[in-house]
């Protein structure tokens, strides 16, 4: 089968390309840079804007593919775009969205496919979820369209994420021992899933029958809390026990508005979502366990020279301090038991 890739040269992307041609699939990715040096030799890349119709139609003509696989559309109005552009030759349509669609914190866990999307979480959210409702419309006779909610999606090629976002200086205070600021009490659940297991997901996507018109989580099978989430960060790199500095959300979002907009749509809600339906259907497989996938993922940083120094960002020291003196002179001023 040949697959066309929207943004084949992502983290996700490449994922996904390397996946598909394991599968001896013909890949040809489209994307925006001329870099495709993360990209095997077999993979036809095509640089062009997928925002021009005629660039991305005259693309797909000439590619003939039999199934999309479209990781960078994040509103109603693309959406609407890349089918127009669609040859005859399309068969498959398989949209990335993501976990972000569903309404948090959610009304129950785990959070299956059914889950209430509105009201959306952020701008970001509302406009995947229009683009899901234009795929969704789609499908029929001509074309099957196939949705997939990914959650935390990392790997080799991105830093990872924490409370103050996704600054790779993280890593390098985790190996110093520095204080790691982290949002309300740390029991806030996250999980994170490393993108070669998603991957999987996406080629099951593009060769199963029977999962046109359905929606897919695609998600970590390690819940844990932000507390232990730092704390196997540190294990895996063989860092001393993280120091945590514990502020709450409210805290932190009105003095760092700019630093926590994940915090503010992401990471303070707990959420556990099911992937049944993936593993049915997609032959979904959980297989990379974090540790192991932060050791590769922190290899590949350390070997393109991809971690900043623990100082690059003031603003974590800062944080630590004042809240650690205010908090001590706050229980100071109490007498013990009283």
């Amino acid at each position: 089968m040949h697959v066309f890739v929207i943004g084949g040269t992502g983290l996700l992307g490449t994922g996904i390309v390397r996946r598909l041609l394991d599968a001896d699939h013909e890949v040809t990715s489209f994307q925006r840079g001329h870099t495709d040096d993360h990209l095997p030799e077999s993979v036809t890349t095509v640089t062009g804007d997928r925002g021009d119709s005629d660039h991305l139609a005259s693309a797909l003509e000439e590619a003939s593919p039999n199934a999309i696989v479209d990781l960078a559309c994040f509103d109603a109005k693309t959406a609407r775009n890349a089918l127009s552009c669609c040859p005859q030759s399309v068969e498959r349509y398989v949209f990335c969205s993501t976990i972000d669609v569903y309404h948090r914190p959610p009304p129950k866990n785990p959070v299956r496919e059914s889950s209430p999307r509105n009201p959306p979480v952020s701008d970001y959210a509302a406009g995947k979820i229009a683009a899901e409702d234009v795929f969704f419309e789609a499908h029929g006779d001509d074309i099957d369209v196939v949705v997939l909610r990914p959650w935390n999606t990392y790997g080799e090629g991105s830093p990872l994420v924490h409370t103050l976002g996704m600054g790779s200086y993280y890593l390098d205070r985790i190996r110093k021992g520095k204080p790691i600021i982290v949002h309300g009490d740390g029991t806030s659940l996250w999980g994170p899933c490393h993108r070669d297991d998603v991957a999987r997901a996406f080629v099951g996507a593009v060769e199963n029958p029977g999962v046109g018109g359905r929606a897919y989580n695609v998600t970590s099978e390690e819940t844990m809390t932000w507390n232990q989430y730092h704390a196997r960060v540190a294990n895996a790199l063989d860092a001393p026990d993280p120091d945590l500095v514990h502020i709450p959300t409210h805290v932190l979002r009105t003095v760092a508005p700019e630093r926590t907009r994940m915090l503010r749509d992401h990471f303070q809600y707990s959420t556990v979502f099911d992937n049944s339906r993936a593993k049915a259907d997609l032959d979904f497989e959980y297989t990379i366990d974090f540790e192991t996938g932060v050791e590769r993922t922190v290899e590949w940083l350390d070997s393109n020279d991809g971690i900043d120094a623990w100082d690059a960002e003031p603003l974590d020291d800062e944080l630590a301090t004042a809240w650690r003196e205010n908090t001590n002179s706050f229980l100071a001023s109490f007498e013990p038991g009283r």
